[in-house]
């Protein structure tokens, strides 16, 4: 789907010189707005943004200030995790 913006013409001239940069900042924005409301997962955000890794996508959640819940289950399963590989 494509997404037409209709900005201020002074607002867009901040963005002119690189026109691909505000289609990413336009991106971004819905991501990390579609995880915060809980419309997209990080997985789904992930692959709009096109972030390979989930730890990149995580670093990327955490520079927005978009943490996601954790449960004790989660914690333990990523402790358990850690602990196979220092064995």
């Amino acid at each position: 789907m494509q997404i037409t913006l209709d900005l201020p013409e002074d607002l867009a001239r901040n963005f002119a010189a690189d026109s691909g940069s505000l289609t990413r900042a336009a991106l971004a924005a819905l991501a990390l707005e579609g995880v915060r409301s809980g419309k997209l997962t990080p997985s789904q955000a992930r692959r709009l943004l096109g972030i390979g890794s989930r730890y990149e996508m995580d670093g990327f959640l955490k520079a927005y200030g978009v943490l996601l819940p954790l449960t004790i289950e989660d914690i333990r399963h990523e402790s358990e995790a850690a602990a196979a590989f220092t064995k």
